[in-house]
């Protein structure tokens, strides 16, 4: 993922937690807030109760693969902070892009269809 579409600030992070709006699923939580720039930026935060690095570097692979493909279709203009809960793990790769896609469509950052 480009470095302009990352959150990277710990500022950032909690300026989405405090201003954001969330929407949640059983397996991940969808915090976003508007920012002042043209373009989406995401960030995604997996913690240690998630399990061991490799298995935390995988959640975080298959989640920035699905926000790179949703990225182009998305309203543009948010900080967006996903939080995968440990079920995420057992989903397979076209459920996870089912659920993510549900979570935009309730945020209203995608067109139905």
């Amino acid at each position: 993922m480009k470095r302009a579409l990352r959150l990277r600030r710990p500022t950032d992070f909690s300026r989405v937690r405090r201003q954001g709006r969330v929407y949640r699923h059983r397996i991940v939580l969808l915090s976003l807030c508007e920012n002042s720039l043209a373009h989406n930026r995401y960030g995604i935060v997996t913690g240690r109760r998630l399990g061991m690095a490799v298995e935390r570097n995988r959640i975080k692979r298959r989640l920035r693969a699905l926000l790179l493909a949703l990225h182009k279709d998305l309203r543009q203009g948010f900080d967006i902070v996903l939080l995968p809960r440990r079920a995420v793990l057992r989903q397979p790769f076209s459920e996870l892009q089912r659920i993510i896609r549900q979570l935009f469509l309730q945020a209203r950052l995608v067109e139905p269809g």
